[in-house]
């Protein structure tokens, strides 16, 4: 297979989700717990929005033409309220913000220009324009118009628009069960005393958060150690799951089993290595309907290659029409160099400063160094085609 670039990697991991992903019947939640939830049924208006022409500010609602000039108050009325008559020429009513706006008024003046004399009467030196500060009837949203589509995660303006069209329950995407299976022998559970040559069992806790952020399941399964039969009978658990996540394994070591193993199995694969660092060594391909991700074993490979690769993948299979990385720019606060060929997601730090958001990298000893990962808040992101950064350049940040 072809090593690829990150960009043609991320490409190939949606093109090939998007094409193959199976959808479930939604599931009907309620509108209190569907926050975060894809949305899976089309949603329309129930009515206008407005539902009828509403001042959008505090002042008078007046004829245009009477102003400027002097106009005889005959009354107010405030959001919840309607006022019963016509104002006629001459005439002004008392308005509030959110208030229907009264019968023969076509424009409204904001009580700042206003001044109101002993009588009531109120006279502004301010012209206006027909329809000035009104929202009319329908301009937000017309009755049975589409205000949400499937596949969209829902955010708490999506909330409010459920909960303002009466929808106390909405149908969703069901959750993924995503199977989480670290391999090697040198793993024990986290619970245990680790000899000098092991490890705990660190990756598929950090795993379970982000597949959590990202919507899905987490079924954590137990350490496979380097066998052949041990390897293959977790995998084979882990395939009933909607998404395969199998940390370590994937190198090109004498006991990193995981590739032979999945074509055993059938594997379709799609790439296994990508220019990157961390990550390099990075596998991603399908077997029956469950994709799957032989994602390097050291800690920093396998949290940013899930963040780039494989949170996309399980978003997708959420139910989301889209996904997008969320990078940002920010300015370096020192120089930064290294040596071209590979992109790289390094540990930073970013925080606001006078001239917008600053990059600090962070000083790591390899994607071994879990506690340089909790000292950052970031990844920066070096070009893979770019080996030079000076103080003060924009660079690329993946916020963690």
């Amino acid at each position: 297979m072809p090593t690829f670039s990150f960009e043609q990697a991320r490409a190939c991991v949606i093109d090939r989700v998007t094409e193959g992903r199976v959808f479930q019947p939604g599931e009907d939640v309620a509108l209190e717990i569907a926050a975060g939830r894809v949305l899976a049924e089309e949603v329309r208006a129930d009515r206008d929005y407005p539902s009828v022409a509403r001042s959008v500010r505090d002042g008078f609602a007046v004829h245009a033409a009477d102003v400027p000039g002097k106009l005889n108050v005959i009354g107010e009325v405030r959001a919840g309220d309607r006022f019963t008559g016509t104002v006629s020429r001459g005439e002004a009513v008392e308005i509030m913000t959110g208030a229907p706006i009264p019968q023969g008024a076509d424009s409204v003046i904001m009580v700042e220009h206003t001044t109101r004399d002993a009588d009531g009467d109120v006279s502004t030196d301010r012209a206006a324009d027909v329809g000035q500060f009104i929202n009319p009837q329908g301009c937000e949203a017309r009755a049975s118009e589409v205000v949400l589509k499937p596949g969209k995660r829902l955010d708490f303006s999506d909330i409010a628009m459920l909960a303002a069209i009466g929808k106390s329950r909405v149908a969703v995407c069901p959750k993924p069960r995503v199977a989480l299976l670290a391999t090697g022998d040198e793993i024990v559970p986290i619970a245990e005393t680790p000899r000098a040559y092991q490890i705990r069992n660190s990756n598929v806790y950090a795993l379970a958060v982000q597949v959590k952020r990202a919507g899905g399941v987490p079924v954590i399964l137990p350490v496979a150690k380097d066998e052949y039969a041990d390897t293959r009978e977790l995998m084979e658990r882990g395939l009933s799951s909607g998404l395969l996540l199998v940390s370590g394994g994937v190198s090109a070591g004498k006991y990193d089993i995981v590739e032979r193993v999945l074509a055993d199995l059938g594997a379709e694969f799609f790439f296994d290595r990508v220019l990157i660092q961390p990550g390099q060594p990075l596998v991603f391909g399908r077997v029956r309907d469950c994709f799957f991700f032989g994602l390097p074993g050291n800690p920093a490979s396998t949290m940013v290659t899930f963040e780039i690769f494989a949170r996309a993948a399980l978003e997708l299979i959420v139910g989301q029409s889209y996904t997008e990385l969320p990078l940002t720019y920010a300015r370096l606060t020192r120089d930064f160099r290294h040596k071209t060929g590979l992109t790289r997601f390094l540990p930073a730090n970013v925080c606001s400063g006078d001239s917008g958001p600053q990059l600090t990298p962070v000083s790591w000893r390899g994607s071994s160094d879990v506690p340089a990962l909790t000292r950052a808040n970031a990844f920066l992101v070096a070009d893979a085609d770019r080996g030079d950064w000076k103080t003060g350049d924009l660079m690329r940040v993946l916020l963690k």
